[in-house]
């Protein structure tokens, strides 16, 4: 196998790796210092769809995580690259909160439900009957439908909550149409993070702690990848997948020395 090139970006999910419940885990303050002490660029990356980076650069702030806006990297952005690259100037019907409606304005996108180009899905904790049915018929009526991510749950303090691809699952029952997802694990949202930062997969690394989505985004992508277990991933999960990362550490800690 020929040399890996040294790092010179990093990439991190948030939940399962920097926060787990709204607490950091220990060893993400350090890490995170490391890298804005090195000048590296890096990015901080989620699937869920309901945050800007302004709002996420707060909350991890407030949880003692300073994360530059310019380093947070959502499914929402993604989402809003990819149809700007498909469709510039495009309409589309949202199901989704702020995150996702910011983005899709800041490309110049018609939010509308009349005759829209696409029906876009995101996170919600107000996924309501109306909305759903509406997005069934503009489906049916010939409106492509995308989604933020694929994830069928989502973390919370009371447990697993639907997220994304569940929803995305009952549409597609409805219609007949599966969506295109444009967050983890397709590797678009490593690609489009990447040319946001100026940095190349070749000389890249992912962090994250699941095998489905981070690590897979990641392998494809190109980068180093490096599973931690302070999420959903346990020790004995890992050899269940036909691929492996490039490394398993026990957490973000690990990862301190090889900025």
């Amino acid at each position: 196998m020929a040399d890996r090139k040294p790092i010179e970006s990093w990439l991190t999910d948030m939940d399962g790796v920097l926060i787990h419940e709204g607490v950091p885990i220990p060893g993400a303050d350090a890490f995170l210092k490391k890298l804005r002490e090195s000048g590296k660029p890096f990015l901080v990356l989620t699937n869920n769809s309901m945050y800007t980076p302004r709002d996420l650069h707060a909350r991890l702030r407030r949880m003692g995580l300073d994360v530059p806006i310019e380093s947070i990297w959502t499914s929402a952005l993604a989402t809003a690259q990819f149809l700007d690259d498909q469709r510039p100037g495009g309409s589309a019907y949202v199901i989704g909160e702020a995150g996702l409606t910011t983005a899709l304005h800041d490309i110049g996108y018609i939010l509308t439900d009349h005759e829209p180009d696409y029906v876009v899905l995101g996170e919600t904790r107000t996924y309501s009957f109306e909305a759903m049915t509406k997005a069934v018929r503009l489906i049916l009526g010939g409106a492509r439908f995308i989604c933020t991510n694929p994830d069928e749950t989502g973390p919370s303090t009371e447990g697993p909550l639907p997220a994304t691809g569940a929803v995305a699952a009952l549409i597609t029952q409805a219609t007949g149409k599966k969506p295109y997802f444009a967050g983890k694990p397709n590797p678009l949202m490593m690609r489009t993070g990447l040319n946001a930062i100026g940095a190349h997969s070749e000389s890249s690394a992912m962090i994250g702690d699941r095998m489905d989505t981070d690590v897979l985004a990641g392998m494809e992508a190109g980068m180093q990848t490096f599973l931690v277990l302070t999420g959903l991933t346990r020790p004995d999960q890992v050899e269940d997948f036909p691929y492996r990362p490039s490394q398993v550490l026990d957490s973000i800690a690990d990862l301190v020395d090889r900025v």
